[in-house]
């Protein structure tokens, strides 16, 4: 049954309304695509009508995007992110008062739905996690925020960061440069991450004090890490082999992240991939913690969540 509720938006601001509702009321309209409401205004009362559930929800988005409209404008990516953490999150109040959340010196950052927040719940609790998921569901980005955090609060004493360079076949001695080099083009996203956490200055330092550290995984052979927060990126292009050698290197004191998505295996279709055969091995060890992402978890442009759920579709078809 269709209800309505009126909501009164304060302090009365032309120029804010009109960022809260953007271009011919396209953010309005972006809202009543996803939601099944329907919303109209006049100045700063506005009338939501749909589900009464769902009003409620819509209500409270809409002064949230109103506050925020006082210091920045409304952007779609914005208001695409806020719309994902209300369309998905079903978890209880205790995880919004704080499990959900990481918080650096440049600010908290809060999962954004149930499987973001289980996810950085995950990595708080667990010394081993996994985030398994298509692109874009934010399994990078949260595990570097939550790295950046344990390193700010000195639980650990350094960063390594690990991914396979399955694209230059793991032998990365032809390529020009350093180590860090040779290895760039494959780490940039975690790059890019650090630097909006840390700073583009901070980074370079803590990577000259050798603090984070950059390194393929055939690289991580024979070692032993204590106190380190390791993230393994992109493991869905580990080998059986190289996911065993991988998770046995770390120790006392240190934290495991692996990241990956099954559905972009760059491996040869004589290789089994390390990150599928490591979650069907581990999956009932309690000590290690599992979050698995899908499409509606994806966080970045609202297109990209709907390629990935033509490709789940087609995938599904075809099993």
């Amino acid at each position: 049954m269709s209800e309505t509720t009126s909501i009164l938006l304060e302090p009365a601001n032309n120029m804010r309304l009109a960022n809260l509702c953007g271009p011919m009321n396209q953010h309005l309209r972006e809202i009543e695509k996803r939601t099944g409401v329907e919303i109209t205004h006049l100045s700063n009362e506005f009338k939501v009508s749909g589900d009464a559930k769902v009003i409620i929800r819509v209500s409270e988005l809409l002064k949230d995007l109103y506050a925020s409209t006082e210091k920045e404008t409304l952007k779609a990516e914005s208001l695409h992110l806020s719309l994902q953490q209300m369309l998905n999150d079903k978890y209880s109040s205790e995880m919004e008062l704080g499990a959900g959340t990481v918080n650096i010196r440049r600010g908290a950052i809060k999962g954004r739905g149930e499987h973001q927040r289980e996810y950085l719940a995950n990595l708080s609790k667990y010394d081993v996690t996994f985030g398994v998921g298509p692109a874009g569901t934010g399994k990078t980005y949260l595990a570097v925020a939550a790295a950046v955090q344990a390193l700010e609060q000195e639980k650990v004493q350094r960063l390594v960061l690990v991914r396979p360079a399955v694209e230059a076949g793991e032998k990365l001695g032809f390529l020009p440069g350093d180590l860090a080099q040779k290895v760039d083009p494959y780490i940039r996203p975690i790059y890019d991450a650090l630097y909006e956490m840390l700073g583009f200055q901070q980074v370079n330092k803590l990577i000259e004090n050798n603090v984070i550290e950059i390194a393929p995984l055939a690289y991580m052979r024979g070692r032993s890490l204590n106190e380190s927060f390791i993230i393994l990126d992109e493991a869905q292009n580990t080998t059986v082999e190289q996911m065993k050698m991988f998770l046995t290197r770390f120790g006392y004191g240190s934290k495991v992240v692996v990241t990956g998505d099954i559905t972009q295996i760059d491996l040869p279709k004589d290789k089994k991939s390390g990150l599928k055969h490591a979650v069907d091995v581990l999956k009932n060890i309690d000590a290690i913690g599992f979050t698995y992402f899908d499409s509606k978890d994806v966080v970045r442009h609202a297109m990209v969540q709907k390629i990935v759920e033509a490709f789940e579709s087609y995938n599904k078809l075809k099993q």
